[in-house]
């Protein structure tokens, strides 16, 4: 797939007027977000996706078309499994409501900058060292590994290295000041609340890139999917997280299926690189078809037990008063 590079910019360019447009409608007037219109932006951004991804299918192929999907997909599902360290932060920080979509959508956009260096490194890795394929299936074997261990399921927000530099290097307010990110008090420069909460925001994302990066190069080794499938799924994490709320809680099987998701695509990078060194045989080969039914048939198992359980317990403890 040969990509132009007016293609690139016109792709960049309508991506920054679908945000342009999120900031004039819903963000010109701060207020907390409503579930329905939470529910309408997630179908407006899932839409576009969709949209796109035909695009890509009509005028590239079925198999970028696939590609493209399959990587959309695990990049959202990964993301969904990030909204619980979202809400964690946003309650350790205290952040009025009206003010969480900006908080939100300024740190999507700085882990979308840092992430696209990310993505810029891995392809020019990828097709240098065929032995990459060989790390990045570790990296998400460990992580798969890691994530049926529970590693991850902390119910308190630390501040990482980050964020703990940024609040040692300047003064913060005490309390929000609006939107405003540097106000002058005293005679000094502060920094809010708002945009150390930012900073934890980004910052916690492009951690979560270590897992989500590898896994999409999984599926395809093409930038320009790799970049896309990552924009389309953090533009559209912001609104599901306000549609989701605490539902995100109730998901209790979806670390385990994300964690053999990203084992399935560990074997994947690792099957690809031993093809490139001539060391498989022909039929053990995994097709794009395949990973996209795995992916979308182990979500959809996670998430019907997930459900099926909260239910569940939600009987018991009625049964129990």
């Amino acid at each position: 797939m040969t990509v132009p590079l007016w293609l690139w910019f016109a792709t960049v360019g309508g991506l920054l007027a679908l945000i342009a447009i999120d900031l004039v409608i819903v963000d010109h007037k701060p207020h907390e977000v409503t579930t329905g219109e939470a529910a309408r932006w997630v179908i407006f951004y899932i839409a576009c996706a969709v949209l796109f991804g035909a695009g890509i299918w009509f005028f590239a192929g079925h198999d970028p078309g696939v590609q493209f999907f399959t990587g959309y997909i695990t990049e959202y599902s990964l993301s969904v499994d990030n909204l619980f360290i979202f809400m964690i932060i946003m309650t350790s920080f205290k952040v009025p409501a009206i003010h969480q979509h900006r908080v939100l959508l300024v740190g999507i956009l700085l882990a979308l900058g840092m992430r696209s260096v990310f993505i810029a490194v891995g392809a020019a890795l990828i097709n240098q060292f065929v032995w990459v394929f060989f790390v990045f299936g570790a990296v998400l074997v460990w992580t798969a590994i890691s994530m049926l261990r529970g590693n991850g399921d902390e119910e308190e927000y630390h501040e990482n290295a980050l964020t703990r530099w940024v609040r040692k290097l300047f003064p913060v307010t005490d309390d929000y000041r609006g939107h405003k990110y540097l106000v002058k008090e005293d005679g000094k420069r502060k920094i809010t609340p708002m945009l150390l909460v930012i900073v934890a925001i980004g910052s916690a994302d492009l951690l979560f890139a270590v897992d989500s990066i590898p896994a999409i190069f999984g599926i395809t080794q093409e930038a320009f999917l790799v970049f896309t499938a990552n924009a389309f799924a953090l533009m559209g994490l912001r609104q599901l997280y306000f549609l989701l709320g605490g539902l995100v809680t109730k998901l209790v099987y979806l670390s385990y299926g994300l964690a053999v998701i990203l084992a399935f695509i560990g074997a994947k990078l690792v099957v690809h690189a031993l093809h490139e060194y001539h060391l498989a045989p022909d039929w053990l080969d995994i097709s794009n078809w395949m990973s996209l039914g795995v992916i979308v048939v182990v979500l959809t198992v996670t998430t019907v037990l997930s459900l099926a359980k909260a239910k569940r317990d939600e009987r018991r403890a009625v049964e129990a008063k």
